[in-house]
């Protein structure tokens, strides 16, 4: 049985208090607080920073949070291979994505799946690249889907598909060959971008340009870029996947020099995964090479 200290620890840092805790976990505060103290007795040191608004963790806290959520997995995988062996399949799949994953990928794959393990839970979380990477390094992720390469080590990445890099542009743009954006086009131009993206491969091809960070504005997501693009405040960058859904009144024109952004799954060490992680790793690449043959996604 998993140490309740454990899942107390989990919990609070989850939910931001002792008292959010304490109602997610059916118990008293005063029995929340009692377990952090045996714990960091038993540790010899704090865990969390206490305050008025909430509990954050102290740094040994931030070092035993990756121990801590391994042992937390590790229980529940005993758990779902004794329901398997008994012939059960259920379990739960946290999985984290970006938001034009979570949109066109995650729908048809978490449907196809639940058809043949219908009593898997799944949960999703959308978030941004980095943010998916270091919650499946600490654990709190069973599989991310993310832009490649990662930045965190301790994780294990398998591409999926390159994602071509498109310039959104008014319905009135014209581009001197007629079909694709040159660097001569972009000139005196702005380009509207979502903040993360500008240290990936949205970056690299803005360098490519010689567009200037000066002539850069950041907007908060898709379908605000395209927005912003509609109405003439200047010209977006964005992939393939981003602009499936397009509904909005602009023109997609390839680049002159085509820039790619590379798609990939994380997990952490592939004996660590349960059953049920690498049956819905095993739908994900069947999906995409069904609808990607070529591994390379353009409009």
């Amino acid at each position: 049985m998993l140490p309740f200290p454990y899942l107390v620890f989990t919990t609070v840092l989850e939910q931001g208090t002792f008292y959010k805790a304490a109602s997610i976990l059916n118990v008293t505060p005063s029995a929340i607080s009692h377990s952090i103290n045996q714990l960091e007795q038993e540790l010899g040191f704090p865990v969390f920073n206490r305050s008025r608004t909430g509990v954050s963790l102290t740094p040994n806290g931030e070092k035993i949070l990756p121990l801590i959520q391994q042992i937390i997995n590790t229980q529940s995988r005993i758990t779902q291979l004794a329901q398997q062996i008994q012939g059960l399949d259920i379990g739960i799949i946290r999985i984290g994505a970006f938001s034009s994953a979570c949109i066109n990928w995650l729908p048809p794959v978490i449907q196809t799946f639940k058809e043949t393990y219908p009593q898997v839970e799944i949960t999703v979380k959308q978030a941004g690249f980095s943010e998916i990477t270091r919650d499946v390094k600490n654990g709190n992720l069973d599989l991310g889907i993310t832009m490649l390469p990662t930045k965190e080590p301790g994780v294990i990445s398998q591409k999926l598909i390159e994602d071509e890099i498109y310039c959104i542009a008014p319905s009135d743009f014209k581009t001197e060959n007629g079909t694709s954006v040159s660097q001569q086009d972009l000139k005196n131009y702005n380009f509207i971008l979502q903040k993360g993206d500008y240290d990936w491969d949205t970056k690299a091809a803005l360098d490519h340009y010689q567009i200037s960070p000066t002539a850069i504005q950041f907007s908060i997501d898709d379908q605000s870029i395209i927005a912003m693009v509609e109405a003439g405040l200047g010209l977006g960058i964005l992939p393939a996947l981003a602009l499936q859904k397009n509904t909005g009144k602009v023109q997609i024109l390839p680049f002159e020099d085509a820039f790619y952004r590379k798609i990939g799954l994380v997990t952490t060490n592939a004996a660590s995964l349960t059953p049920s992680t690498k049956a819905i790793i095993k739908q994900f690449q069947d999906f995409i090479k069904e609808k990607y043959p070529s591994r390379l996604l353009t409009i």
